[in-house]
């Protein structure tokens, strides 16, 4: 197995970086053998059989064409979980992880919660927070049909059974007044202008409606999603996005004249603006 190592980080160095290539090689090895990154030390000496060598040779050959190691193997790890993903939906990020445990510090000892994910794609945030927040119902929308038919695969596939997934578009939707505790979103905010400074494998494969919103209102989404949730959140509620660092100024301006308390952003593991919380609180009569 160490001339198929060496194949794999010598055919894809001029391509991705050292440590992008050794998750590669983690996860090709897991779904051609389910061996852990212990296994493929343990096995390094083993020879493969012809049929393995030709399953690697066939994903080398989409990964130099920059398609994503995820849409390959056909699924994405998102928070302990494994997630069944398709072009029709984003590769589940590790930033966004850090939306979902952002939620649970918050909320991690509540029970019965009522939250919305809006923009909800494999349902990775969803079904995240419908595991780990006690007895609460968890819905996720989409406007993509086939995004929303991956999700509830999803659901049932874990067995998330507080998670119920149903399309939607924010930009119509209808909220019911004081229904939700949590309202969460990741929702395209990648300006058209972004796209020259964007690598081949997110540019090429990810689905655009789900990456771009235009230059000219590049908080559209976020302003649609905070008038829903205005409406829909109980007093004390919270809304939580990920954003574009970029906006975060023209973010905590565009919330704090909805009518939101307590607005902050935060920043992810790489230092960067990267997150909104706000809160709804009813003023006193």
């Amino acid at each position: 197995m160490l001339s198929n190592l060496k194949k794999i980080r010598h055919e894809l160095s001029d391509i991705y970086p050292s440590n992008e290539i050794e998750g590669i090689i983690r996860i090709i090895f897991d779904h051609l053998k389910g061996w852990s990154p212990v296994d493929i030390v343990m096995h390094r000496d083993e020879i493969l059989s012809d049929f393995i060598t030709s399953q690697i040779d066939q994903i080398l050959t989409r990964l130099k064409n920059h398609e994503p190691i995820q849409y390959i193997v056909g699924e994405g790890r998102f928070f302990g979980y494994t997630f069944k993903v398709t072009p029709d939906t984003l590769i589940p990020r590790q930033e966004t992880e850090e939306l979902v445990e952002m939620i649970l510090k918050d909320y991690g000892k509540v029970d019965d919660l009522q939250v919305l994910d809006i923009g909800t794609g494999s349902g990775c945030i969803a079904i995240a927070l419908a595991f780990n927040l006690p007895f609460s119902i968890v819905t996720g929308i989409d406007i993509s049909l086939k995004a929303i038919e991956i999700a509830k695969e999803n659901a049932k596939r874990l067995k998330a059974h507080r998670a119920s997934f149903y399309t939607g578009d924010i930009f119509t939707l209808m909220p019911e007044q004081d229904t939700l505790d949590i309202v969460v979103s990741n929702p395209p905010y990648i300006v058209h202008s972004e796209k020259a400074d964007m690598e081949a494998n997110v540019l090429d494969y990810e689905p655009h409606t789900a990456l771009f919103v235009s230059d000219d209102d590049p908080l559209s989404f976020y302003k649609a999603i905070a008038d829903y949730a205005m409406v829909a959140l109980r007093n004390e509620g919270k809304l939580y996005f990920e954003i574009n660092p970029l906006f975060a100024d023209a973010m905590m301006e565009m919330l704090d004249e909805k009518g939101f308390a307590d607005t902050k952003i935060r920043l992810d593991i790489h230092n960067r603006k990267r997150f909104a919380v706000a809160t709804k609180k009813q003023s006193e009569q």
